[in-house]
């Protein structure tokens, strides 16, 4: 197979995007589409690369990005802790499960004025509300992931003579490493989106307070780069999952060939 074969199916894919912003930037040009209501594709790329040659962009995503990351080392052993007791017994289902089903209900936004009144504006409410975010996809993925291990395995592991944490280690734990990878990716997007709202949180630096400046002062263009950096850290991070999934998850057969 050539290579211009290959990659017929990346042109095609690329076609309707190029066509999108080929109109965008004719709207623009044109005046119907004025750019106090959305810059030009053409000028978006212009500000994205001034505010990396300036270094302002790159300052505020290590910032973005540190909440992030604090956030997670937060929300993801709390989230796997609390599925592995819940998952695991009967009794800790009773003790645990109730509880995170009702909190995951209460909406994320009515929680940012209680948790400012508790915790002020500063950082610490910041990472909090990424934390409390980001943990109840971790513990319903991996919650799940462990009930849904085939209970003939575990029987199997039993007769082998294998001990309780034995059956855990060896059976449960990997049956349920998928749905914990999948928990994993979908925490991580369920973190960009909180930061964009905990960012507007009386922020002095990140990609949220580049828009919130960008918004008193009309720069649309901006705000756009930010929006489009905040997805190409979701992407990213989603990737990086991926790729610890495919190496991690070798041995699981798949219909999906290559």
């Amino acid at each position: 197979m050539s290579v211009s074969t290959l990659h017929l199916p990346i042109f095609r894919r690329a076609i309707g995007p190029l066509v999108l912003a080929a109109l965008w930037e004719a709207a623009s040009r044109s005046g119907v589409l004025p750019e106090r209501i959305l810059a030009a594709p053409t000028q978006i790329f212009t500000t994205l690369g001034e505010l990396i040659a300036s270094g302002e962009m790159g300052s505020n995503v290590l910032v973005s990005l540190q909440r992030v990351l604090i956030g997670m080392a937060v929300s993801l052993p709390l989230g796997t802790a609390l599925a592995l007791i819940a998952g695991l017994s009967r009794q800790g289902e009773v003790a645990v499960d109730s509880s995170m089903q009702m909190a995951r209900t209460i909406p994320f936004l009515g929680l940012v004025p209680l948790f400012i009144l508790w915790f002020g504006i500063g950082e610490f409410t910041k990472i909090v509300l990424i934390a409390y975010a980001t943990t109840f996809p971790m513990y319903l993925s991996l919650y799940s992931g462990i009930r849904g291990v085939d209970s003939k395995l575990v029987e199997a592991a039993r007769l082998f003579g294998l001990s309780y944490p034995q059956q855990i280690l060896h059976v449960i734990l990997p049956g349920a490493l998928p749905s914990f990878l999948i928990g994993l990716r979908y925490s991580l997007g369920v973190s960009w989106l909180s930061l964009v709202v905990v960012e507007q949180i009386n922020a002095t630096a990140g990609l949220g307070y580049l828009i919130n400046n960008a918004r008193d002062f009309m720069r649309t263009d901006v705000i756009v780069v930010c929006l489009i950096v905040y997805s190409l850290l979701g992407l990213a991070t989603d990737l990086l999952v991926r790729g610890i999934e495919h190496y991690a998850l070798a041995w699981r057969p798949t219909f999906i060939k290559d």
